[in-house]
């Protein structure tokens, strides 16, 4: 796409960059930032700065204030440390690469240490490693052949290093776009490593209803209420409340796999927890609902819908309390389409190798944190990462590879050059 020697230098610089690579990513993998509970934001900042302080980057430490973030369950705690890490390269503009911190918990069924870095089976293994650690090594990596190579900048690169993207209450890129903390366009990397235009995504809520009864002895329960059946009827009715949910459909465009599908509204009954033995009736019942909603419907109407499904379900219930607790929300991102995306195209096609043609517009009925950023007033948002469907992101034996990481690398280094030439009318 260009005969530049100086941009060529660099490209190339990344594909000799694999020992710092992976010593990067594993310094990252072995802090715990799991959501929840999300109390390694701190340390990670910490790391950050260490890595990135020998790139002359310069930094803030932006925390977002404890009454937004906490949730009524108290499933989060820890400082909510984020990031800002900037690089003063000239220019006349800033792109602010993107980047969430934290990862869902580990989980069972790992084959290899979650928190360390396994290199197997022409794999890169670990929680985090494609969403989204390994994206920062891929940027990290692009700036340093950058400036191994004195390549001029087009954008100066400003890192947004977050919290709580993982379901949290108030993520770390909310505040900081309302805040007005940074300023610029913004390139996210919380989609995949494929030709994809970016349409949007859905709307998330967590809402967790917790039901009381009065334990009792299950042999002998005289004045007892078991939690667990008084919530029977509540279950029956979101049920039902899913199966109308998901007739709803988008006008977004549905991702490829789909295969002319339409994407739909969802229910989801996420989590059950009560009860400890078969000789005591269970006094506390806790239910986790997770519910994906269209930029076309509003959280008004959702929220109201849920709420009602609740009350009306236990109307008359034995149970001495229902509680509603809304633990999680992710707004929805509606046409992020903007004057940037033509170069970014172009920079993901010198990094993948992708063909113009390849590239399709299509949304997802998952979530980001993005939808807050449009709120806050930035309505384009550029989209790039490592997701890959079968590399396991948020199941056991999380992966990505190392071709992928350059390959990100070099598509970010090709956006961020000012000597990078996209082709005429791409």
């Amino acid at each position: 796409m260009t005969d530049n020697s100086r941009f060529n230098n660099a490209l190339e610089k990344i594909t000799q960059d694999g020992d710092q690579i992976t010593d990067d990513m594993r310094q990252m993998l072995a802090v715990d930032t799991c959501f929840p509970p999300g109390n390694g934001y701190a340390q990670f900042a910490d790391l950050m700065t260490q890595l990135l302080a020998p790139m002359k980057f310069s930094f803030q430490r932006v925390s977002v204030p404890q009454h937004l973030w906490q949730a009524p369950d108290g499933s989060a705690h820890g400082e909510r440390v984020n990031l800002l890490a900037s690089l003063d390269a000239g220019a006349a503009e800033n792109c602010n690469l993107y980047f969430h911190t934290d990862t869902v918990p580990a989980g069972d069924g790992w084959r290899f240490s979650p928190l360390a870095l396994t290199e197997a089976e022409g794999k890169l293994f670990g929680r985090g490693a494609a969403d989204m650690k390994g994206t920062i090594v891929a940027a990290m990596a692009a700036i340093r052949a950058a400036q191994a190579c004195d390549l001029p900048l087009r954008f100066n690169p400003v890192f947004l290093l977050c919290t709580d993207e993982e379901g949290g209450l108030y993520p770390g890129i909310r505040y900081l776009a309302e805040q007005q903390h940074f300023a610029g366009h913004l390139l996210s990397f919380n989609g995949g490593a494929v030709p994809r235009i970016w349409s949007g995504c859905f709307g998330s809520i967590d809402l967790k209803v917790i039901i009381t009864g009065r334990s009792a002895h299950s042999g002998d329960p005289v004045n007892g209420i078991n939690a667990i059946e008084s919530a029977l009827p509540l279950m029956n009715a979101l049920y039902q409340l899913k199966a109308e949910v998901e007739q709803r459909t988008s006008a977004m465009p549905a991702p490829p796999h789909y295969h002319g599908k339409p994407l739909t509204s969802r229910l989801t009954l996420a989590a059950a927890h009560g009860g400890s033995k078969g000789s005591t009736l269970p006094e506390r019942f806790e239910l986790l609902i997770n519910r994906r909603y269209a930029p076309e419907e509003t959280f008004d109407a959702v929220w109201q819908e849920l709420t009602l499904c609740v009350h009306n379900a236990m109307q008359g219930s034995a149970a001495l309390d229902v509680t509603l607790q809304m633990i999680g929300h992710l707004a929805p991102v509606s046409d992020p389409v903007g004057p940037h995306w033509p170069r970014w195209q172009a920079a993901l096609s010198q990094g993948f190798g992708f063909n113009a043609e390849e590239f399709k517009p299509w949304g997802s009925s998952t979530s980001s944190d993005m939808g807050w950023v449009q709120q806050a007033g930035i309505q384009e948002i550029l989209l790039g990462g490592l997701a890959r469907p079968d590399n396991r992101i948020h199941a056991a034996d999380e992966y990505t590879t190392m071709a992928d990481v350059m390959a990100l690398s070099q598509s970010i280094l090709a956006y961020l050059a000012d000597d990078f030439q996209q082709p005429q009318g791409s």
